[in-house]
């Protein structure tokens, strides 16, 4: 599955899944647009990994929860690039709050990131390759906490909201020839659990997991360049559950 050629963004890119997402596309061939929003250390060590595997890498600073950043990323990636054939939506929050205790403002927060702003990012990058005449993919990504969480009813429900927008998203852009599919990871070894958990539960939630381990960010990775490949070019509109077996749908 070569990329050479393509350019590949990926946003919420510094850390984790995001991380292995720019690593992965680039050891596929592609030049990669890294956007980070608060650690630029982080970002920078990406943007090494990516040029140490031959690939040209561009760092977009940006907050996907407002439509100025995300319009402002996808022109820099095109101008910076040369054009754009996948977006990855990665960037997401999930701040635990009991459900009631939970405020207007937690959950404009969350949506804001993890809904609103991988619509509207799909839409500036569909709009970038339809403008170039460009067949094009984006991967959005959902959760396993499509099933609920107790601490994360605003989380699970931008995660559901994620399924129909990509569901959707597929029939309005395949006239265009751009495909669009979801991954849904399970436990995966990232800071994300880590929030609330320490070392000794999650390995004991690992346990539970019938493959015996948490999901590796690559893991996900890997699933994601096959989605955008040609291997996968009539794929379209899917949600893919990638969880070792602790979930099936």
């Amino acid at each position: 599955m070569s990329f050479a050629g393509k350019t590949v963004l990926v946003t919420g890119a510094q850390q984790g899944i995001g991380r292995a997402m720019a690593l992965g596309f680039a050891a596929a061939g592609a030049d990669i647009a890294i956007n980070w929003l608060d650690d630029a250390a982080a970002a920078e060590a990406v943007a090494a990994g990516v040029r140490g595997l031959g690939r040209r890498a561009l760092l977009i600073r940006g907050d996907v929860g407002k439509l100025d950043d995300i319009a402002a990323m996808v022109a820099a990636t095109v101008e910076g690039l040369g054009g754009l054939d996948v977006l990855v939506n990665n960037a997401g929050v999930f701040p635990r709050v009991p459900f009631l205790e939970m405020t207007e403002a937690d959950w404009d927060f969350v949506v804001d990131i993890n809904l609103k702003g991988s619509a509207f990012a799909a839409q500036a990058a569909a709009k970038a390759m339809v403008a170039a005449g460009r067949p094009g993919a984006v991967i959005n990504l959902s959760s396993q906490s499509v099933r609920g969480h107790h601490l994360g009813i605003h989380y699970s429900a931008t995660k559901n909201g994620v399924v129909g927008l990509t569901r959707s998203m597929a029939l309005a852009l395949a006239p265009h020839g751009i495909r669009v599919n979801a991954i849904a990871p399970g436990l995966t070894d990232t800071a994300q659990p880590r929030y609330g958990h320490d070392e000794a539960e999650l390995a004991a939630m690992a346990k539970t997991v019938p493959l015996g381990r948490m999901g590796q960010p690559e893991d996900i990775a890997n699933l994601a360049v096959f989605l955008a490949s040609p291997a996968a070019s009539y794929v379209t509109g899917q949600v893919y559950h990638i969880n070792g077996g602790s979930h099936m749908a």
